[in-house]
């Protein structure tokens, strides 16, 4: 900077502004001496984008270290996670409770400050990030539920929600194909609220970006609908500083291309991919600090001044926190219930709701699952005004639209339909976005065999310990005429697959409303419904076991006649065809338990005691019925067992022939009873 620039505003001399390099540099050079110390980790990154880092930690976002959990922080999004110790850097200078000992346990067992950061681990972490893109769709998802949760709580003379989402991407980020999509859904939608700074050091993995990409990245985002700037020079931080202003002021999603210098201050690395993922090196670590006038030799070493500055800047948090709290306190005396509806939403203290869940009595008479959560849904949303979300193009097909609601938009806030368009992917990490961002409930739908599409940002919930509830309907072979392109096989084992998720396959109308229950009080992580396209029967609960069983997993249906000799397993559209079975074989003299199985993963989570009496391990005549891959039921069928379902792709018919084609039939289940009783 020249002598006696202005900085935000400020006339600085030309000492002020050695004391800002200084600043930078001490976050480049915890960077660097935790990557060296963990001999593993990405130094390019930080290195580069210091002064990004030390303007908005330093002097753009209002945040408090002292409560990471303040509800109108700024919030910072690393999207290129692999720059974890950029992040971590600016948290422990800025008094997040992230201490140097934690930067020296950098990506080692058990510390907080992990190779790619992770929320809910390290206190100041907004998203999971690291799979690359993921945390560009979250800062959209984030800036939703803000514009959202403002339209219903802010007043003329109150704002209580009022701040922005700042970030750094990576050209990895922006050649990812959810960032195009999430860019397309932000530019629409006019989520001012974004800024994000464009790491452009036109370095890769492999080489240069110009062997992979070529085009006008900023023009790209003009035609999104984004407001565009340009910074030279990372370490210009006036004209830092003039583009986030230039930036809060446009009303638009905002995109601050930023050329950078990968490994920046490292004389034989800088500007190369070499320094991205490695070490530098003792040797080169020296020469950096020399190169960028680091008069200190210890390691780790943080200058009283900046740590006197960043002292401040924790004090400065805790003071504007404060403030909000007492306009907080205001609000409550003047909008009473309206503060109320605001514990509901942030303190999840509602359950008046759970009133509102239809019972479905109707039994014998047929509906698909997938029409039941439609009316469950639109039952309870009245009640859960926090509950908001859409589908990717499918919400006639999906059920999933709030009747009598509106359209989020541009130009309505307060719309709870949100239309996603044809983004699954994107739709996904957006609601990751949301949830992390606190005070809503998302969900989002699609056809079950799109579910690849999206499949990285449900395991990022899952990851992250987030509330998503994704609703996948067509979930079989019985979706039809639409053919294999459409008929989902082996996608209910691939999504059972992944660690922290909750899949439900109910099996009717009342099951599919205790599924929507547990989804809502399910805090943990993602849940994921898988609803049928075809009718199927309502069973009678006076006959059956009630369906609240659902929560726990697995549950014996009914017993048709004494001691079971054999055990029917079926999730979803297949329990009635088990049903059909059982009574035939009962009719036939053979004993049968039927096991409603409408998640494995909370059958799982039972006492012993109590899988032990669905499933005794004195009956091992076991049959598995469900319309998709047998995979996922051998641990609970065992050697001896059988298996109705679908190991190879569908075909175009409908669905009543495919059913009879694919031998998902109750004939089927008593030849293969038949055969197990006789051997």
């Amino acid at each position: 900077m020249a002598e006696n620039a202005k900085f935000l505003g400020v006339e600085m001399s030309s000492e002020e502004n050695k004391m800002i390099n200084q600043h930078i540099n001490t976050i480049r050079f915890l960077a660097v001496d935790a990557v060296q110390k963990a001999n593993s980790g990405h130094p390019g990154m930080p290195m580069g984008c210091a002064p990004i880092a030390y303007l908005l930690f330093g002097k753009v976002m209002r945040h408090n270290p002292a409560n990471p959990k303040w509800i109108n922080r700024d919030r910072f999004v690393l999207s290129a996670g692999h720059g974890s110790m950029l992040l971590y850097a600016a948290l422990h200078l800025s008094g997040y409770n992230v201490t140097l000992n934690d930067i020296k346990n950098f990506r080692q067992w058990g510390s907080i400050t992990p190779g790619h950061p992770e929320y809910g681990l390290t206190p100041g972490v907004e998203t999971t990030t690291g799979p690359l893109g993921q945390g560009f769709a979250n800062a959209v998802g984030m800036a939703l539920a803000k514009e959202y949760l403002a339209s219903v709580f802010n007043k003329d003379d109150f704002h209580l929600i009022d701040h922005h989402i700042y970030g750094i991407v990576s050209d990895g980020d922006l050649m990812e194909g959810i960032t195009h999509e999430a860019a397309s859904f932000a530019g629409h939608n006019k989520l001012g609220s974004i800024i994000l700074f464009y790491d452009n050091n036109k370095i890769t993995i492999d080489g240069s970006l110009s062997l992979a990409m070529s085009e006008d990245v900023g023009k790209r985002f003009e035609a999104y609908g984004w407001h565009v700037t340009y910074v030279d020079d990372v370490n210009d931080t006036i004209r830092l500083a003039q583009a986030v202003t230039e930036a809060q002021a446009s009303g638009l999603p905002s995109l601050i291309v930023t050329n950078t210098v990968i490994g920046f201050g490292s004389p034989n690395k800088q500007g190369k991919s070499s320094s991205h993922g490695s070490p530098l090196g003792v040797e080169e670590i020296t020469l950096a600090k020399k190169n960028l006038g680091w008069e200190f030799e210890q390691d780790f070493h943080i200058p009283t001044e900046t740590a006197e500055f960043f002292a401040q800047i924790k004090i400065e948090g805790e003071r504007e926190e404060e403030e909000w709290n007492e306009l907080l306190s205001s609000y409550r005396e003047k909008y009473v219930e309206e503060a109320e509806l605001w514990d509901k939403f942030f303190n999840s203290t509602d359950s008046d709701w759970e009133n509102s869940i239809p019972h479905f009595s109707n039994y014998g008479e047929k509906m698909a699952t997938r029409s039941s959560s439609g009316k469950v849904l639109n039952a309870i949303a009245p009640a859960l005004q926090n509950l908001i979300g859409g589908a990717a193009d499918l919400a006639p097909s999906n059920n999933t639209e709030l009747k009598g609601f509106e359209n989020f938009s541009a130009l309505s806030r307060s719309g709870r339909n949100i239309r996603f368009g044809i983004r699954e992917h994107a739709m996904a990490s957006i609601m990751n976005g949301m949830a992390m961002y606190g005070g809503v409930i998302p969900y989002g739908a699609t056809f079950l065999v799109f579910s690849d599409y999206l499949r990285p940002a449900i395991r990022i919930a899952a990851l992250s310990h987030v509330r998503t509830i994704l609703v996948f309907t067509h979930d079989s072979i019985g979706l039809g005429e639409d053919g294999p392109t459409h008929q989902p096989v082996e996608h209910l084992a691939a999504l059972r697959a992944i660690p922290g998720c909750v899949v439900l396959r109910p099996c009717d109308a009342n099951e599919t409303a205790e599924a929507w229950k547990f989804a809502i009080k399910h805090h943990s992580g993602p849940v994921m419904l898988s609803l049928t396209r075809q009718d199927v029967t309502i069973l009678d609960r006076d006959k059956y076991a009630s369906a609240g069983n659902l929560e726990k997993g697995a549950y014996i249906l009914k017993d048709f006649g004494g001691e079971p000799e054999i055990i029917l397993m079926a999730s979803g559209s297949e329990v009635e065809i088990a049903i059909e079975a059982a009574e035939a074989l009962l009719n036939e003299g053979i004993n049968s338990r039927v096991v409603s199985f409408p998640s494995m993963e909370l059958f799982d989570l039972q006492d012993k005691a109590y899988k032990e009496t669905v499933l005794p391990s004195n009956i091992n005549k076991r049959i598995a019925v469900e319309a998709g891959v047998s995979q996922p039921w051998y641990k609970y069928c065992g050697i001896e067992g059988g298996y109705v379902t679908v190991d190879k792709f569908g075909a175009s018919a409908p669905s009543d022939v495919l059913y009879q084609q694919y031998g998902i039939t109750s004939g089927s289940i008593i030849l293969n009873t038949k055969r197990m009783l006789s051997k």
